[in-house]
């Protein structure tokens, strides 16, 4: 099978790992998925183990688990057969790994089969340093598979999902979607995957509202939306409406402090919004939203109202026996701090 290289291939590889990206990891020899991120992790398995088939459609794959492995499978299970299929190999919980495991493992690294493809899955810590090391040295492809915490990291994820199914999602129908369902990355990927089935044109934020407005993460972002905006009675006439429907002030306040964030980073930026987004670590989009926003601001307005939203964001938390009274009262004080409202 062309998707394993041959030992002698192995052998000249160079010292470093070759780190790919889920997206385009392409079947080795040995692969290597390292990393807490549980649903990236699938997602590469998943390509190896399609393109693999597709290479190969009478591969036998074999599935192990390295916690409670016995001594000898991993040999048993990737040597040739007498009919000459192909081997995949995906080995699961390196981070729970057994000796009799890392002791099989690391001998195959040194004579691997040419014509197998080992799958090895590490969802972190410090458990099997040394064959991730070994992994890493012989030049196979490593995969690292971390959370998205970044909402500009998230974005840049559905742009991708849409830009690989050849669907189009304007720039602030993202930024919806990620406010709607960006919280886990499993149910992001979901909310694209259903997008693309069923929008028959390209994605706006009016169509991402109508599937995913009611999530508390998306009416978050709208309170604080009308806040900044200085629209302060539909400011809290959304907030009292979510929290007469059961939000938990927590994320409405986290919100606020959201946007508050953004604007304050870039009012103290310089440079072209291209130039503020690589320094920052943010969309381009998503600067220059700001810098507008940042218009309606002064110093003292944005100081106001970054102090406010603090002292409710400790009330919500448990200093306060009314934390309503205190997400009521950050809104407030942010309406009333915009300019020319």
């Amino acid at each position: 099978m062309a998707a394993a290289p041959t030992t002698r291939n192995r052998t000249s590889a160079s010292n470093t790992a070759n780190t790919a990206t889920w997206r385009d990891v392409a079947p080795a020899g040995v692969v290597l998925v390292s990393g807490p991120e549980e649903y990236l992790g699938i997602r590469t398995m998943d390509r190896v183990r399609s393109l693999v088939r597709a290479a190969s459609p009478d591969v036998e794959v074999t599935r192990l688990n390295a916690g409670s492995y016995e001594a000898g499978t991993l040999a048993m299970n990737i040597s040739p057969s007498l009919f000459g299929e192909s081997k995949l190999i995906e080995v699961e919980g390196l981070e729970t790994m057994n000796d009799a495991f890392l002791a099989d493992a690391l001998a195959y690294l040194e004579r691997p089969e040419p014509d197998a493809v080992l799958v090895l899955r590490h969802a972190g810590g410090v458990r099997g340093k040394k064959l991730l090391d070994a992994v890493k040295a012989g030049g196979w492809p490593l995969v690292d598979c971390q959370p998205l915490k970044k909402d500009a990291d998230k974005a840049a994820f559905v742009a991708a999902e849409f830009r690989a199914a050849g669907r189009k999602i304007n720039s602030d129908a993202v930024q919806s979607l990620v406010n709607a369902v960006g919280a886990n990355l499993s149910e992001l990927a979901a909310a694209c995957s259903q997008l693309i089935a069923d929008a028959s044109g390209p994605v706006t934020p009016e169509l991402v509202d109508s599937y995913y407005g009611g999530r508390i993460e998306a009416t978050a972002f709208k309170v604080a939306d009308a806040a900044m905006a200085g629209n302060g009675p539909a400011a809290l006439s959304m907030l009292r409406h979510a929290l007469a429907t059961g939000a938990d002030p927590v994320p409405l306040v986290a919100a606020l402090a959201a946007k508050l964030r953004t604007v304050a980073k870039v009012a103290g930026a310089k440079g072209s919004p291209a130039q503020i987004a690589r320094d920052l670590g943010m969309q381009p989009w998503l600067v220059e939203q700001a810098q507008r926003d940042v218009r309606r601001w002064t110093p003292d307005g944005l100081v106001r109202s970054i102090q406010a939203t603090a002292e409710a964001d400790a009330q919500v938390k448990g200093l306060s026996r009314d934390p309503v009274y205190a997400v009521e009262h950050a809104v407030t004080v942010i309406a009333m701090s915009v300019q020319g409202r």
